[in-house]
């Protein structure tokens, strides 16, 4: 196991919070002249942290704790009849997995869906730097996961592959494909892409019980909680 006593972490100075406009945010980050070592980061996905572009971070806010870390162990997944409805719905879907890289094709895909579905949101507007610099790191672990349809490109799941599971980065999908609710068939993918490699569990990220844009996480169950630190299970 990595000593991480001896890891250097650093808070930023409080500032609005992305998803609770009421509340200040701080975030704790690893120190960024460490490397961006797998170990080390899958030891941290451990502890809450989560990976954005070269940085590997958790909050830390003094006078909040809504951001709960959340995982799905795979292995215990059992997927409802909308979920299995979903998976029905998109069988013609074939999943490539490539490296992180910018393309045309990606980036307009990023943009349309930036812009139709999240253009209340500090990623608002989108361009190629924040892209870039947000999503395509070419790290050793990560993956394009590219989701398409007879060639056309439906999706991108951005996703880090770790010994102790797979953390899924961030997923941008075609918005006009409503009717394929293709962010939650991205995450259905990916729980049975981490059980097929063996591994414990599909790290999802933060789970705010007051936001609604989080809501739909804890509709996969079983699901894991890291509260107080050690992870509980919600069945």
């Amino acid at each position: 196991m990595t000593e991480l006593a001896r890891l250097k972490f650093y808070a930023t100075q409080p500032h609005p919070c992305s998803y609770l406009p009421e509340e200040q945010a701080t975030t704790l980050f690893l120190d960024p002249s460490q490397p961006m070592d797998m170990d080390v980061y899958a030891e941290l996905s451990e502890m809450g942290f989560r990976r954005s572009g070269d940085h590997l971070y958790r909050p830390h806010c003094q006078r909040c704790s809504a951001c709960v870390p959340a995982r799905i162990p795979v292995s215990q997944f059992k997927p409802n009849r909308q979920q299995r409805r979903i998976f029905k719905r998109n069988l013609d879907i074939q999943v490539f997995t490539v490296r992180p890289a910018f393309t045309e094709e990606y980036y307009d895909l990023y943009v349309r869906y930036i812009e139709q579905r999240h253009a209340d949101g500090d990623m608002y507007p989108p361009n190629r730097e924040q892209f870039s610099t947000f999503l395509v790191r070419d790290l050793p672990f990560s993956r394009f996961y590219e989701f398409r349809q007879r060639g056309r490109l439906l999706a991108i799941a951005v996703t880090d592959v770790l010994p102790n599971g797979l953390s899924a980065v961030y997923t941008f999908y075609e918005p006009s494909e409503e009717r394929r609710s293709l962010g939650r068939f991205a995450i259905l993918w990916q729980i049975k892409e981490s059980a097929r490699l063996g591994l414990h569990a599909l790290y999802l990220g933060y789970w705010i019980k007051n936001c609604r844009k989080m809501s739909y996480k804890t509709q996969y169950r079983p699901i894991e909680l890291f509260v107080n630190q050690r992870w509980i299970t919600l069945t």
